[in-house]
């Protein structure tokens, strides 16, 4: 049974390029062998099984404009290109942590346009990129065939927080400071966890956990809860640590997007509950225990900014704004005070749409 694959950062040199892994690769590009040699001192995405079997394989370039071997070529002066992806485990979020690397490298270089190209047949890729806004833009014809192009926009904006990830829009929608308690925290966002000064970089290099994914699922029961909506943005508070102050350890991590939240009364069984809490980072032991709690509610979320610095608790109120007497595990906040976080945080602006 396939357990916790991670993704990791290899050379190409020392990758066995002989593997079954690669058969519809060099089948479907005759160049493949000769380009994979190339570029045997360059980095790329890898994912092994438990078997030692390469399962995941992602190679991404930053590329100087204008792109002239698409149809129509695009102009942009540097975009990023996505060369080769292909992944083949079944049963596992790891598409969805791939794509986010894709978006972490580009918001990293302050990238807007990142493009792939895909032959027809490998529909599963496609729907998987499409749901994150990748488009059809145009094609790429070679000796291979005829590639579809499909683009990324991180300027066009769709109102659909799948579409538009990991863009924040908060112009019409209510912004939360949301409390989670640090053994939940680390699990969840396992990221935000890292003790560095550039999230993004580290996020490129590291993959702590599976729990490194887009879609997030967090349980709890505080007051206010019910006012949570679809589209709302949520920064994620994690509480103060054991035996400190939560002055200076409480402090906040990330931002998130809000797809649904809903009471626990309203699945109709545990059947139901469990197919739907399936991103959480409780065992299904423990969601029986949740159930069986009808005063919880279940967020499921997007989650689109780490911050490059956590603010803490002392910061939140001297710098930010936030009312020292207020509820800490379940606040409403003023879009003012969610610029100010965001500014203190190191938030790249173009994530942000107030």
């Amino acid at each position: 049974m396939l357990k916790d694959p991670v993704i990791q950062l290899s050379k190409f040199k020392d990758i066995d390029i002989n593997v079954p892994f690669f058969n519809d690769l060099k089948n479907s590009y005759s160049e493949f062998t000769s380009w994979f040699s190339k570029k045997r001192d360059e980095t790329v995405f890898v994912t092994y099984d438990n078997d030692n079997n390469l399962i995941g394989f992602m190679y991404l370039k930053i590329e100087n404009g204008p792109i002239v071997d698409i149809s129509p070529s695009l102009n942009d002066k540097k975009v990023l290109k996505v060369g080769t992806f292909k992944i083949e485990a079944h049963g596992t979020k790891l598409s969805d942590r791939y794509i986010k690397k894709i978006f972490d490298m580009a918001i990293a270089n302050s990238i807007k346009y990142v493009y792939v190209t895909v032959f027809e047949k490998h529909e599963k890729l496609i729907k998987r990129l499409c749901e994150y806004g990748f488009i059809k833009y145009g094609e790429k014809i070679t000796d291979n065939g005829r590639e579809e192009v499909f683009l990324k926009n991180f300027v066009t904006q769709n109102n659909n927080i799948y579409l538009d990830y990991p863009v924040v829009n908060v112009q019409d929608n209510n912004i939360w400071l949301l409390g989670i308690y640090p053994e939940y925290h680390t699990k969840l966002f396992p990221d935000s966890a890292l003790r560095t000064e550039n999230h993004i970089l580290n996020q490129l290099i590291n993959d702590v956990t599976p729990a490194n994914s887009i879609k997030k699922i967090y349980i709890a029961r505080m007051q206010g809860m019910e006012q949570i909506s679809r589209n709302d943005v949520v920064v994620i508070y994690r509480t103060a640590e054991k035996g400190k102050s939560a002055e200076y350890s409480s402090v906040a991590t990330s931002i998130c997007i809000v797809d649904k939240n809903k009471s626990i009364n309203s699945f109709k069984n545990i059947d139901e509950f469990l197919d739907y809490s399936k991103y959480s980072i409780f065992s299904e032991k423990e969601l029986k225990i949740e159930f069986a709690n009808k005063n919880n509610y279940v967020i499921k979320m997007t989650y689109n900014v780490a911050l490059d610095k956590r603010i803490t608790r002392h910061d939140l109120i001297e710098k930010a704004n936030i009312d020292r007497e207020a509820y800490a595990g379940l606040m409403q906040m003023t879009k003012e005070q969610f610029k100010r976080i965001c500014e203190l945080g190191g938030v790249s602006e173009g994530l942000i749409i107030y």
